[in-house]
């Protein structure tokens, strides 16, 4: 009976010994891989076979292939990843694997690699003190790289997904009230970037956003900003990558005072000689904003001058999307100013920060359900309460 595609295949050596070879992929390199099985019959090799092929199925065929789990794994990195991720993941999971992956499960070979191997890294990680979002990250390294392995027949199954899946807690979101916010843009008043923190609690926009903004991106006289680039630095070189999602590309309506702000930060540019600068916000030289240098000249004496420490610059855009909800804007209109993907995001990171919204529903609900007294006209007496009083 004919084999069929991916069953093997049996052949008579010319010194009489049988031979079935079953193909189980390719290695790190490319190159095809096969694994053989020899008998004096070809009843035995025929058994045999059946046994590899049904391994195969089931994901636990060995391969004979010496390619470690380090070189694989730099493989993907190079040849996937580089082309999918963007530049700031990409550096993360790099940093991860030669950190944390390598050290632990690199010279393993990728075809004795289980879920075991896997398992024993992130408990490890844990155990060492590691962060939760760092852990996750490993595994959703290995797991991605993996998934590539399946693809290019490097790997008969993804290990990754019997191991255990690290959960990462709901980071908690330190908003500033109402108060904090306006106290806050008092201090920022005299500060040169002064205009970038009324943008992040007016907008909501991230660091990265507002930093990428340039002058065609914003419309004075419509008051509007079109968000279409982020500012990313890594390694000390600056690029612009574009949003992550649809829903991250968005023109925002700005309210007046940071049109006001705006208008005054370009007169400010003027007079500094930054006029052909295409950047919205700069440093002194027309180059664009590095975080560190934000954060150490400008961001932190604000916080001391007003008296919140402690806040990160991601914090006002939770403040703006929290006072926005407070104010009674649609979750929608929210979800659109942020750029959230899904408004599902949007309310499982706000909604717990307002629980006035859970008592407003609440009597809604009660306004609702709750018939109201009502009342019937009796045939003696005229007219009673449905309940029978008077």
């Amino acid at each position: 009976m004919a084999r069929g595609k991916g069953e093997g295949s049996i052949r008579k050596r010319p010194d009489g010994v049988w031979e079935a070879r079953i193909d189980v992929g390719r290695d790190a390199t490319g190159k095809r891989n096969s694994k053989s099985v020899y008998g004096k019959t070809k009843k035995a090799v025929t058994d045999e076979l059946t046994k590899l092929a049904a391994q195969k199925l089931d994901g636990v065929l060995v391969r004979n292939d010496q390619t470690t789990v380090a070189e694989f794994i730099t493989r993907w990195l190079d040849d996937s990843a580089a082309l999918k991720v963007r530049a700031s993941t990409l550096a993360s999971y790099t940093q991860v694997c030669r950190l944390h992956v390598t050290p632990k499960i690199g010279d393993v070979k990728l075809s004795k690699l289980s879920p075991s191997h896997v398992q024993n890294l992130l408990a490890e990680m844990t155990r060492a003190g590691k962060s939760a979002r760092l852990v996750q990250m490993a595994y959703t390294m290995i797991r991605l790289s993996l998934s590539v392995g399946l693809k290019w027949g490097l790997v008969v199954r993804n290990v990754a997904e019997a191991a255990d899946r690290p959960s990462v807690s709901r980071h908690e979101i330190t908003p500033l009230t109402a108060e904090q916010a306006a106290k806050f843009l008092t201090a920022a008043k005299s500060d040169r970037l002064y205009a970038v923190y009324v943008l992040a609690l007016a907008t909501g926009m991230r660091q990265g956003e507002l930093f990428g903004l340039q002058r065609d991106d914003v419309d004075i006289k419509a008051g509007t900003i079109n968000v279409r680039r982020t500012l990313v630095e890594l390694s000390g070189k600056i690029t612009t990558n574009p949003p992550k999602t649809d829903k991250g590309r968005r023109l925002i309506e700005l309210p007046q005072m940071a049109v006001t702000a705006l208008v005054a930060h370009g007169e400010r540019m003027l007079a500094e000689g930054l006029k052909d600068c295409d950047w919205v916000f700069s440093d002194t030289d027309g180059n664009p904003l590095r975080r560190q240098n934000v954060l150490r000249r400008s961001f932190m004496p604000i916080l001391e001058a007003s008296g919140l420490q402690g806040t990160r610059f991601h914090d006002l855009r939770h403040t703006s999307a929290t006072l926005m909800l407070g104010a009674g804007t649609h979750p929608k209109v929210v979800q659109e100013r942020l750029g959230h993907s899904q408004i599902g995001i949007t309310m499982d990171t706000y909604s717990h920060c307002l629980p006035s919204m859970q008592k407003e529903a609440a009597v809604s609900l009660n306004l609702i359900l709750e018939p109201p007294e009502t009342t019937v006209k009796h045939p003696d007496s005229g007219e009673k309460h449905a309940n029978g009083s008077d």
